[in-house]
């Protein structure tokens, strides 16, 4: 028996089939005649090989770029962008168009939030095309021009954006077949697109060697001729050039969160909701948390926000100041150890909370919240990495300087904090929520891939439990906190990269990749938690 009656699944080879009008018997999709049975299997098949096939080139080009003559990464994805952009085309311009060919919405999915980040996110990107133009025509006598080609496929490609904002709640039951290998094309674009970026490293790499004048030939073999050719001599070359490194870290984060809500479109291929599966929208705003009596989490979060603001900009000040350039680092640490502690006895306390509410779990199956869940572990891999690796290379480089002590306690509490945080988080949204009357029902756009969660029942003497106010003060305090660690890294504060000690153990390339790897999935970790916390502090 279904666990939820109002939602059942058309993706199992059986359910694959067209109804009549009149409720007889039902026949065939004729597509499916000519098509193996399985679910999604031919648009998951094609998905893989085209991931693996653009992964082996991007990984070739990173590690032996000398080898591909002919641009090959360049022009496979090209292909790729060129056949996504057509199939995008084809549904915005005339699928779409076709009598029932979504028939159901799931509400769940493009939340206002998510939303709305996405959007922002594409507009850092267009600015960074943009950037990356200017400075490819600057460096016009040094890069190939098919470089230049390929930015402004990729300044077109962000016209997914406007399939996700108003099309990510479609539930497509006409085309299954061409649908999913389109969506899954635009995916597997985002992911290599996603996975390029992290392995790009020409500007960095010029930077470094920029800094370092005499380390050039052991740091880059060969890279002296390509000095002649550096962007320093042009001070709109160095402006685009610095745009494009504050701003790379939003356009990876593009990927990854338009990957995330395309492949929510995927899986809801095909998927039937109940007609009487309403959905009333409610802004999140200050007001509920007025409501919610909301004060102490609200005050030592603004304080997180307001040192962490002040740590920022005295960072980026400093850090590019020789004789202050360890002062911004004992900062950027100190603010860190100081924060991070905190936030792992908040978790603490709101684990324990959650023991005493002996609440139950939510049942049933619910793709959304189960790809909320996964994201949210997946996410906090790329910190946990960076710490693990980190450590290590405190250990070998040795921990007598302050840095190295620094970046040991600094990865050992990021570890702590992101496994306490992830219990609490996984715990409160497993947990079965309250419903309240039918007459007081909303919902709440809050989730960062699901759009509605039910409010809590009102209280029947008109007062609050100490465990509902002592999660929402919990859950208020770890959402600052989370937005300031989310700010700092998004907006280019990268001390694992910049404080040299990754780099003197792993080397400048491997340790590179690895920032670059762990860095957006950090990133993308913070915007997540903040996500899955609203839900929390509304739910309590």
């Amino acid at each position: 028996m279904n666990p939820d009656p109002r939602v059942t699944e058309l993706d199992s080879p059986s359910n694959e089939i067209v109804q009549n009008s009149d409720d007889q018997e039902p026949e065939l999709d004729p597509l499916l005649v000519w098509a193996p049975s399985g679910r999604r299997l031919i648009s998951g098949l094609l998905g893989l090989n085209v991931v693996l096939l653009g992964a082996a080139l991007v990984a070739g080009e990173a590690f032996n770029p000398a080898g591909l003559k002919h641009h090959e990464p360049q022009v496979f994805m090209l292909l790729l962008l060129g056949v996504s952009l057509v199939w995008l085309l084809w549904y915005l311009l005339w699928a779409r168009r076709q009598p029932d060919i979504c028939p159901h919405k799931d509400h769940h999915a493009g939340g206002i939030t998510v939303t709305v980040v996405l959007m922002l996110f594409a507009a850092f990107s267009l600015l960074l095309y943009i950037c990356r133009i200017g400075y490819l025509i600057s460096m016009r006598d040094c890069k190939p021009a098919l470089f230049l080609f390929t930015t402004e496929y990729e300044l077109i490609f962000p016209l997914q954006t406007y399939l996700l904002w108003a099309h990510s709640k479609d539930c497509i039951h006409r085309h299954k077949i061409i649908t999913r290998s389109g969506l899954m094309l635009i995916l597997s674009a985002d992911l290599l697109l996603w996975l390029n970026a992290v392995t790009e490293d020409t500007i960095h790499a010029e930077i470094e060697l920029e800094k370092e004048d005499s380390l050039i030939p052991r740091l880059l073999p060969g890279a002296a001729n390509s000095t002649l050719c550096q962007c320093s001599a042009s001070a709109a070359c160095l402006t685009f050039r610095k745009a494009i490194e504050v701003l790379y870290p939003f356009n990876m984060e593009y990927y990854l969160m338009a990957g995330c809500m395309i492949y929510v479109m995927w899986k809801n291929v095909g998927r039937r909701v109940s007609p009487d599966h309403h959905h009333v929208a409610q802004k999140l705003t200050l007001h509920i948390v007025y409501e919610g009596g909301v004060i102490f989490g609200l005050v030592f979060g603004g304080l997180v926000l307001a040192a962490g603001v002040t740590v920022f900009i005295l960072y980026q000040v400093w850090v590019g100041q020789k004789q202050l350039r360890l002062t911004a680092f004992l900062i950027f640490y100190g603010y860190h150890l100081g924060v991070m502690p905190v936030m792992s006895l908040c978790c603490l306390a709101g684990m324990l909370v959650h023991r005493l509410e002996r609440r139950a779990n939510e049942g049933g199956h619910n793709p959304t919240r189960s790809l909320d869940v996964l994201l949210l572990v997946a996410a906090a891999l790329g910190q946990l990495a960076l710490s693990y690796f980190s450590l290590v290379a405190a250990l070998a480089v040795g921990t007598e300087g302050p840095l190295g002590s620094l970046d040991l306690s600094y990865s050992l509490l990021s570890l702590l904090e992101l496994i306490l945080q992830n219990i609490f988080i996984i715990e409160g949204l497993h947990r079965k929520k309250v419903t309240a009357p039918i007459q007081e029902e909303r919902n709440t756009d809050i989730s960062l891939l699901e759009g509605s969660t039910p409010t809590a029942a009102q209280e029947h003497d008109g007062k609050k439990p100490w465990t509902k106010q002592a999660l929402k003060e919990i859950c208020a305090f770890l959402i600052l906190s989370n937005i300031m660690l989310w700010v700092i890294p998004a907006f280019g504060v990268h001390p694992q990269f910049e404080n040299g000690l990754g780099k003197q153990f792993f080397g400048f390339s491997a340790w590179f990749v690895l920032v670059n790897l762990g860095q957006p999935l950090s990133v993308f970790y913070r915007m997540h938690s903040v996500g899955a916390l609203m839900e929390l502090l509304i739910t309590a």
